[in-house]
């Protein structure tokens, strides 16, 4: 049995260590509230996530600020297929996670743990500095689970939203409610969740429940937050035709049926290098599934090139968006956001960058 790791005091002197609001006392130990794991942390000792630690009876984050990857992306590689169209965001990610999935595709960065004397900080002023200064339209919290940053994106958020860049997360949603609301209203205007499978799925490898995330889905909807969904197909895991119906059902009992739903491309990783890619094809039926069901915008992804990356009206499926891989090689909505053949509503956040 693994010992229990201890926190000393010591890591307070360190910028990236920095009391974290979401907690609730619980005697001597302290209750995380920031997702749903709500850990029950005693005094000197980390949550699940390994970020959070209670000292002297606070719960404080061990990533403020600690960046281990930096990248100036393209928009569709979130994926956002509905949002902002050919934009880039500089998009960040730290250390760790709260899930344990065996198939991580960043797990060289989600399965380390934080070491504060060795953080590498961009301070939130910095940070959307280097977006500015490089010609990004917008920020992303992405590479590892962003709700480990929430303290770091609710400073972020709102010099973003001060200098007309937006702001999204790509996420497992397995935020608290308070979380999400905290992050709606510092300036996050979007959010891509990841929702892993069907209950089984989820239960099994993630040890969550996947409720929580559909909670989470139709309250970010209901607060007008741009939605879109992305779920990993690996074999034997969440590709039989019972669960993709699941995961369908639910998203449009949840999300409504104009909300995009990606299905992506599994490459063998982590605990799970032994298992083959997904075939093309179990893509090809799970998109199939999820049109037969009534969903209007469904994409596969992963697959360079593939028509269905590309964006079909739902009205009379004429061609909007080309897509080559993470570019757009073609896009003809109209400015009001309608398909130029049959003046059909296209649900579209943001403008063009060609």
């Amino acid at each position: 049995m693994k010992a229990e790791i201890k926190i000393e005091k010591e890591v307070l002197k360190y910028r990236c260590v920095r009391e974290s609001p979401l907690y609730t006392k619980k005697g001597d130990r302290i209750r995380c509230d920031l997702c749903e794991r709500r850990c029950h942390i005693p005094l000197d000792g980390l949550g699940f996530c390994k970020t959070r630690a209670n000292i002297d009876g606070k719960l404080y984050t061990l990533v403020y600020g600690d960046i281990s990857s930096i990248s100036l992306n393209p928009i569709e590689k979130k994926p956002f297929f509905h949002y902002w169209p050919g934009s880039y965001a500089l998009t960040i990610g730290t250390w760790s996670c709260n899930f344990a999935c065996p198939w991580c595709q960043n797990y060289d960065i989600s399965k380390y743990h934080p070491k504060p004397y060795k953080a590498r900080y961009i301070s939130p002023e910095d940070f959307v500095n280097l977006a500015i200064s490089g010609g990004c339209q917008g920020l992303s919290f992405s590479f590892n689970e962003p709700t480990l940053l929430f303290d770091y994106a609710i400073d972020v958020f709102p010099l973003a939203k001060r200098l007309n860049i937006y702001a999204n997360c790509v996420s497992n949603g397995y935020m608290t409610l308070e979380a999400l609301i905290a992050l709606k209203e510092a300036g996050m205007d979007a959010i891509n969740f990841d929702v892993k499978g069907d209950s089984e799925a989820v239960r099994r490898f993630c040890a969550a429940d996947v409720n929580v995330v559909w909670r989470n889905i139709n309250e970010a909807k209901k607060m007008g937050l741009h939605v879109e969904v992305i779920n990993l197909i690996i074999p034997g895991v969440n590709d039989d035709d019972s669960c993709i119906r699941e995961i369908v059902q639910r998203h449009i009992k949840e999300a409504g049926d104009n909300t995009p739903l990606h299905f992506t491309r599994f490459y063998p990783a982590y605990k799970m290098v032994d298992k083959p890619m997904t075939p093309v094809g179990t893509l090809e039926k799970a998109h199939e599934i999820a049109k037969r069901e009534g969903l209007q915008y469904v994409y596969i992804g992963n697959v360079l090139s593939h028509r269905l990356e590309n964006t079909y009206c739902h009205n009379c499926s004429e061609l909007l968006i080309k897509r080559y891989g993470f570019s757009v090689a073609k896009y003809t909505i109209t400015p009001v956001k309608k398909c130029p053949k049959c003046n059909a509503e296209i649900p579209m956040v943001g403008k063009y960058v060609g």
